[in-house]
């Protein structure tokens, strides 16, 4: 049974590995200070922040964000450390809110793995305070509690890490804001530019200006804060029937040799129609990658500024009803009735108001998706376009590659494809755990597995089928052989670099292959000697797809697939990893980097990735072929053609 705490509140924690989830009405900082037996923070290595988010038990967030998840081994902690507090605070210099009481109650919650509540707190009364200690875990006898703390502070990080002991509180607390004004680290990773990028902003505002998006590395900025308005109703919106312009104007750069498309004159009192490829950009690809970025923008955007307005709308009928009821003279007869009732109302007027707004966004967002979607090249493109029909393997190496698609629950129909840059960044890991979410809880384990290869295969072909002929190879670890019918159209096409690797002697020799390769290119990189590689060495991007993980591994082989993990993205080795994290628990914490370092997507529907700017979780939706649909076999049939006219 969940404990709901009130300030000052203790619980009993149940269990040593936990998660703190944090969910606030704007953009929040989320971080982590570790005490001693009397609760001093000793220096800035005991404190856990968007700049330095890992400690030995302790991670957290790399960004602000309106909803955070922080993990916590407590048996992990330093035993010289005796308490945890969890803290909370405002961005600085985003044109965020400055106080927390211009905003929505922040919520936290400690729950245990499996996401089941063990207390939650909800910090009220909280006004011009722009910092809080939410909560602390500590120690006391032996065992483990949490208290709901609450403490605010109006001079904010510096005044709170002071008040924790800490010497050099407000440099620390200005580098933490410094961290988060640059966004160091994305849960969905923004864009790259290949060309200096400004913002991208649509002219039509929801009840709140949502700021300036983000530019990408090398200097990305913050994940500027969507504020409530001070009246939802009365916010700036659209003018009714006035032109929307597509373009970006906040994008500063020198235009790129060919511009985009120019979208077709509106008509008189109509809006102007969207067009594909209408951000910038040097080539279409090029374009097209970038408005698919900005759509994924306007979409967060407009939903965060609806959902800050509804929150609004109810924190102001609460506060109107508080005020009416307070006086005890309206407790009786019809006086109460009618305050309840027009609190209500003017409730109601404003979500409603909002929710015009969003709608009118939406609908913008759902008619530049319908002229996107079908202009898109394969590698961005889903497997029901029929671009894939006639598809060529190319002979230059594509911006990005097409992972899914992306929803929020304001429009469920409303897609936006995932996209990932190329060369792949890091590993993907394919969460073949029945536990994994609500839709995993309800698929048999054994077709929840065939599904999660069936995923693995497809990520696989699109990648063989992108780049040109020769640069791209792939090995494949099933150590039982369970996914022979998952993996049967990369075998049948040719395609693999080996047969499936099986059993104890199979999985060896594929780690230990792919271990001296990147062990030789580092050494190489490293002496500026790339010319005195071994002449048998494949020096094209390789690709490990493991199957059903940790079976057929012993602690060599883990300790060898961690370091591909590691180490093989920056020299053209990346890992594509079927597995459940459960069947990895014998392990223990040792694993965790290894999960970490990984992009989790899910065989099934599941609401568990983040964008950049305001942290909503978003559905993601796996790849899937056409039902009867041959275009697999086509495409990979493709793949082979070109390898054989290549001579490779």
């Amino acid at each position: 049974m969940t404990a709901e705490l009130v300030r000052g509140q203790n619980h009993t924690l149940p269990q040593t590995r936990l998660e703190i989830r944090v969910s606030a009405g704007s953009p929040v900082v989320a971080g982590a200070t570790l005490g001693d037996e009397n609760g001093v923070v000793r220096g800035a290595e005991w404190i856990a922040h968007p700049g330095s988010p890992q400690l030995p038990g302790l991670e957290v967030s790399q960004q602000a964000a309106a909803g955070h998840r922080l993990a916590v081994d407590l048996e992990a902690l330093p035993e010289t450390v005796h308490r945890v507090t969890v803290l909370l605070a405002l961005p600085v210099g985003v044109g965020g809110p400055t106080r927390f009481g211009t905003t929505a109650a922040p919520f936290v919650a400690v729950t245990g793995l499996d996401g089941t509540e063990i207390a939650t707190f909800t910090l009220t009364g909280l006004d011009a305070e722009s910092a809080v200690s939410a909560l602390e875990l500590y120690r006391r006898q032996g065992a483990w509690k949490v208290r709901a703390v609450g403490q605010g502070y109006a001079a904010g990080l510096a005044e709170m890490l002071a008040d924790q002991g800490l010497a050099g509180a407000a440099e620390l607390a200005a580098s933490i804001q410094e961290a988060v004004a640059r966004s160091l680290a994305r849960s969905v990773a923004p864009p790259p530019p290949r060309t200096p990028e400004g913002d991208r902003v649509r002219h039509a505002s929801g009840p709140s200006d949502p700021g300036p998006a983000p530019a990408a590395p090398p200097q990305p900025p913050a994940a500027t804060p969507v504020q409530p308005a001070a009246d939802p109703g009365t916010a700036s919106a659209p003018t009714p029937g006035g032109p929307i312009d597509y373009a970006h104007p906040r994008r500063q750069h020198a235009a790129p040799p060919t511009p985009p498309p120019a979208a077709p004159p509106a008509q008189p009192g109509q809006a102007a129609q969207p067009v594909a490829g209408d951000a910038t950009g040097w080539s279409m690809d090029e374009r097209l990658y970038n408005q698919i970025w900005g759509m994924f923008e306007d979409l967060a955007r407009a939903a965060a500024a609806y959902r800050s307005a509804v929150d609004f709308a109810e924190s102001r009928m609460d506060q109107e009803l508080d005020r009416s009821l307070s006086d005890p003279r309206n407790r009786i007869g019809g006086a109460g009735d009618r305050a309840r009732e027009e609190a209500r109302a003017k409730r109601d007027e404003l979500t409603a108001r909002a929710r015009e707004v969003l709608d009118r966004d939406l609908a913008q967002l759902a008619a530049e998706a319908a002229v996107v979607e079908p202009a898109l090249p394969a590698a961005y493109a889903g497997w029901d376009n029929p671009v894939w029909h006639a598809h060529r393997v190319p002979m230059e190496l594509p911006m990005a590659l097409r992972l899914g698609d992306l929803h929020l629950p304001e429009r469920t129909g409303l897609r936006i494809p995932l996209l990932v840059r190329l060369p792949l960044e890091r590993g993907i890991w394919v969460d073949s755990g029945r536990t994994a979410s609500e839709a995993a809880a309800l698929t048999d384990s054994d077709r929840l597995r065939r599904l999660a290869m069936e995923t693995a295969v497809l990520h696989a072909a699109r990648l063989l089928a992108v780049y040109p002929p020769g640069e791209f190879s792939v090995h494949v670890i099933d150590p039982a052989g369970s996914a022979a019918g998952q993996l049967a159209p990369l075998v049948d096409a040719g395609v693999l670099a080996g047969p499936p690797a099986a059993g104890p002697q199979g999985v060896a020799s594929v780690l230990a292959h792919l271990t001296r390769r990147v062990d030789l290119v580092q050494m190489a990189v490293r002496a500026g000697a790339a010319d005195s590689l071994p002449p048998d060495l494949d020096t094209g991007e390789q690709l490990l797809v493991v199957n059903d993980f940790p079976h057929g591994f012993d602690d060599r082989a883990v300790t060898q697939l961690r370091y591909l993990a590691d180490e093989g993205p920056a020299v053209g080795v990346h890992l594509l990893m079927v597995a459940d994290r459960e069947d990895a628990s014998a392990y223990g914490p040792v694993l965790d980097p290894l999960w970490r370092s990984l992009l989790r997507i899910t065989p099934v529907a599941d609401n568990h990735l983040a964008d950049p700017w305001v942290g909503h979780a978003w559905t993601y939706e796996p790849p899937v072929t056409p039902p009867g649909s041959r275009v697999l076999e086509q495409v990979l049939a493709a793949v082979t053609a070109a390898r054989r006219a290549a001579g490779r």
